[in-house]
């Protein structure tokens, strides 16, 4: 899903609106809203895809029942939907940013101890799955190993709850500012498609240094590969050499939300966005209905100078005005090195590579794998065996991309999975599609291949 336009502002929209339709999608959103409101915290985790690397219990064992309360209370305050439409982006894929630890709350105590959600490091990316775990300081609070298993400084939630917490979701109205005008920021930012809410520093580094505990002073403010400072009475210089020390404004208040731009450039409807953000953003704007949006199939071929038709017949996408017999006649005609019809070489090209191949392989990256089985059903049928191609190769990498994941969370580090040692500068799609792991089946049904128990 790369987006590559003359206009850089062009592409971070475009890559904002397909992060949009595809990273949350509507599905997710509609069951863990249904398991939250129900008060079932751990089933509306599981339905958007998010880990639970602990257990009350324990933490009730190890830090005392006091803290487990209030660790269970932010639990079922959280909208883990909502949680993950907020979270950081890179460019140029709209992935979840790897590799990062970001504190939801924070409790502090003669042990102090901090809720984080943590993304895996690119090399373990499936279906951008995160994890949720408690840190003391003491170690990782994860099952798996992680890179960075200190919050992060830059991403902080736990000073945003808006952007997690189903109850202060409407706080997102007031905090998320007026844009800046364009010469403020450099364009050439890491952080695409979002403008710079100077507005709201000021009172932004107030809460920051309150809730730190630290007297008024300068605060750091990072634009992309700018550091700015920003003064007690609202200045805005360069900053210098030795700023490091100084706090750091976080990224959501540095930043106003991308649904914004969006809105504001029209290139996304209200009833688009995430409930709560619409509530927010464009309070009284109807809800759609109808929430799925799959692409139907071309069922007409020109099939040598005749229009015919090719549809779903016993589960298995199939030419519908030739006879059995002269299909059975082509295929070993096609199998003896003969020219096939064109209506089998329009079902032969959607199993091996259709023109939905892009929504399938954005769903697949977004961990939307339901969703992508269905546009493959709604195609080519559920009983459809698919054919060497880039549909199936796409396929086989999102299970071996599972199986990759599951070792990590297992404990196993990257060395141990036979990965380079030495850390990637970037990297947008891991494992590679052309690595040593990716299996190479026969024959791949959709009902009958034993890859869709890793699915569904």
């Amino acid at each position: 899903m790369l987006t590559s336009t003359a206009n850089g502002d062009d592409s971070r929209t475009s890559l904002w609106r397909r992060v949009r339709e595809y990273a949350v999608p509507p599905a997710m959103i509609e069951t863990a809203t249904a398991r939250r409101l129900a008060g079932d915290w751990a089933g509306a985790c599981a339905a958007a895809n998010v880990e639970v690397d602990f257990r009350l219990g324990d933490v009730a064992r190890i830090h005392g029942r006091e803290l487990a309360n209030r660790v269970r209370a932010d639990l079922r305050r959280l909208a883990p939907d909502l949680l993950r439409w907020h979270l950081p982006r890179s460019a140029p894929d709209g992935l979840l940013r790897p590799g990062l630890t970001m504190a939801l709350a924070r409790y502090p105590g003669e042990r102090p101890v901090s809720l984080v959600v943590r993304t895996p490091p690119a090399w373990a990316e499936y279906g951008q799955r995160i994890a949720l775990a408690l840190w003391d300081g003491s170690g990782g609070g994860s099952r798996a190993p992680h890179p960075r298993p200190r919050p992060s400084r830059r991403f902080r939630y736990d000073l945003h709850r808006h952007l997690w917490d189903a109850r202060r979701s409407g706080e997102l109205t007031e905090r998320a500012g007026p844009a800046a005008p364009t010469h403020v920021y450099d364009s050439e930012v890491d952080d695409p498609g979002r403008q710079p809410a100077v507005d709201r520093w000021a009172a932004e580094a107030a809460l920051l240094l309150r809730a730190d505990g630290l007297p008024d002073g300068p605060v750091l403010v990072r634009l992309g590969r700018r550091r700015l400072i920003l003064g007690t009475d609202g200045s805005v210089t360069e900053a210098v050499r030795g700023t490091s020390a100084l706090p750091l404004l976080p990224d959501a208040a540095t930043w106003e939300p991308p649904d914004l731009d969006l809105l504001r450039r029209g290139v996304i409807e209200p009833d688009r966005l995430h409930p709560l953000v619409a509530a927010a953003l464009a309070p009284g704007h109807p809800r759609r209905t109808d929430p799925s949006d799959l692409p139907e199939f071309q069922r007409l071929v020109d099939c040598r100078g005749t229009w015919h038709r090719i549809g779903l017949v016993d589960g298995v996408l199939t030419p519908l005005d030739h006879d059995p017999a002269q299909l059975r006649c082509e295929e070993l005609l096609s199998a003896l090195s003969g020219s096939p019809l064109p209506c089998l070489r329009a079902v032969d090209l959607a199993h091996r590579s259709p023109h939905e191949l892009a929504g399938v392989r954005a769903r697949l990256d977004h961990g939307d794998t339901a969703g992508a089985l269905a546009v493959i059903e709604g195609l080519l049928g559920p009983e459809a065996v698919l054919r060497d191609g880039p549909l199936r190769d796409e396929l086989a990498a999102a299970s071996q991309r599972r199986i990759t994941y599951g070792l990590y969370r297992t404990g196993l580090s990257r060395g141990d999975l036979g990965y380079p040692s030495h850390r990637r500068t970037r990297t947008y799609r891991t494992p590679p599609r052309d690595g040593a792991f990716r299996p190479r089946p026969r024959h791949f049904s959709l009902r009958a291949h034993p890859r869709l128990a890793t699915f569904r």
